[in-house]
């Protein structure tokens, strides 16, 4: 992994990269992730926050941990989608809840201001 943030990246970041990575086939089907211990050390994390972003994507059916072996990307099952389109379609949807939250964000920006300038006009008019 060449993934190399500015700050220490939180456990929900971290996994959000592998999603990404994984729909992309950066890591495809069988494939190990970095080991835990390492990947912490590399981040500048802690290895709960590594621990507890591989488990958001075992949460997510993209991954399984193997005892004393590591974690690895499940292979697609018959019928079932394959660990890509599932980290797809989650990247998906962390990409549309940004978006509702950066508009929520305005809209919440733009009533502030119309109520500063009703309550200007208020007390203007007594």
């Amino acid at each position: 992994m060449d993934w190399k943030p500015e700050k220490p990246p939180t456990a929900k970041e971290i996994a959000a990269k592998f999603r990404s990575d994984i729909a992309d086939g950066v890591y495809p089907p069988g494939r190990q992730l970095p080991g835990a211990k390492g990947l912490a050390g590399k981040l500048g994390v802690a290895l709960m926050t590594v621990q507890n972003a591989y488990r958001q994507l075992a949460d997510d059916g993209l991954v399984a941990g193997r005892q004393g072996s590591g974690t690895y990307v499940l292979d697609p099952k018959t019928g079932d989608p394959t660990a890509q389109e599932s980290a797809a379609g989650l990247r998906d949807l962390q990409q549309q809840l940004s978006h509702v939250t950066s508009q929520l964000s305005e809209l919440q920006d733009r009533v502030g201001r119309l109520e500063a300038d009703r309550s200007d006009r208020a007390v203007e008019n007594k």
